[in-house]
């Protein structure tokens, strides 16, 4: 694959002074595959609000662009307006709106239900300003039972005002494929950038897979299990299965890649070249 095609790179806020150091080298190292852009999550209710904050200003002091998540659950207007101006003043203008995950214990979800009120508050309080990028499911929301609402939730995100949309991690192309059939038939026109999940810990992807109604095809979960404890071959097969699924993604036109690095460098990079991006 020779031409370029736009990638981003997702992390989570560090939870030590070390974790944050090390991070700064992965931003580094990543900066080889030229990306658009680096995201930051956000902890369930905003539990990581300031750890969230500190790392999108250390990867804006580098020079790069930083996106950070911003959840709705459990948020006042008041709170995501000065969420909003913190990050004005520090020069970033992209943004991950999520509805989010409440905290176990959690009496209220806040003044918003959903992300599509997230993003019309946004738009009504900041106009134009923010390039906002929504979550999307190509095998639907673990939590929306019906697949027609969880597509008009999606179009309804968008008509709220989203630029584009990042998915959820997937192994199967035909379920991003039908997706976004399905979802420009509503009349959704932005740009869906397939999430992508290296294996960087197969046991735990299985586990968030099966929790979360992710498909891993059975060939490939039977060979990670075969190889039991051997690490090399678990990475190097890892490596082929991803770059295999990135390679038939941009064969039929994404308009972008999107990589879960999970503050690491190496998986990722691995594949980007097997791609020919770095």
């Amino acid at each position: 694959m020779n031409q370029q095609i736009p990638i981003s790179f997702e992390f989570f806020p560090p939870n030590t002074p070390a974790g944050s150091d090390k991070l700064k080298t992965v931003v580094q190292e990543l900066a080889a595959a030229r990306p658009e852009f680096f995201s930051v999550t956000y902890g369930a209710g905003g539990s990581t609000r300031e750890k969230t904050l500190a790392t999108v200003q250390d990867i804006a002091a580098m020079g790069f662009e930083a996106a950070p998540h911003l959840s709705c659950v459990g948020s006042t207007e008041a709170g995501i307006a000065q969420t909003l101006a913190t990050y004005r003043a520090q020069g970033i203008r992209r943004l991950v709106a999520l509805r989010g995950d409440q905290p176990s214990g959690m009496a209220t979800a806040g003044e918003f239900r959903y992300a599509s009120e997230l993003i019309e508050f946004i738009r009504r309080t900041q106009g134009g300003d923010w390039h906002i990028e929504v979550a999307a499911y190509p095998e639907y929301h673990p939590q929306q039972r019906y697949v027609k609402r969880d597509l008009e939730h999606f179009a309804h995100k968008v008509r709220a005002g989203a630029n584009s949309a990042i998915t959820q991690f997937f192994f199967n192309p035909d379920a991003y494929f039908h997706y976004v059939e399905e979802v420009r038939k509503l009349g959704v026109d932005v740009p869906i950038v397939p999430g992508i999940m290296p294996f960087h810990n197969y046991a735990r992807i299985a586990q968030i897979s099966a929790r979360d109604g992710i498909e891993i095809p059975r060939w490939v979960a039977l060979k990670m299990e075969g190889y039991m404890d051997d690490t090399a071959s678990i990475r190097a097969f890892g490596v082929e299965v991803i770059a295999r699924l990135c390679q038939r993604l941009v064969e039929g036109g994404v308009p972008g890649l999107h990589f879960y690095a999970l503050n690491q460098s190496a998986l990722v990079l691995d594949i980007c070249r097997r791609l020919g991006l770095v």
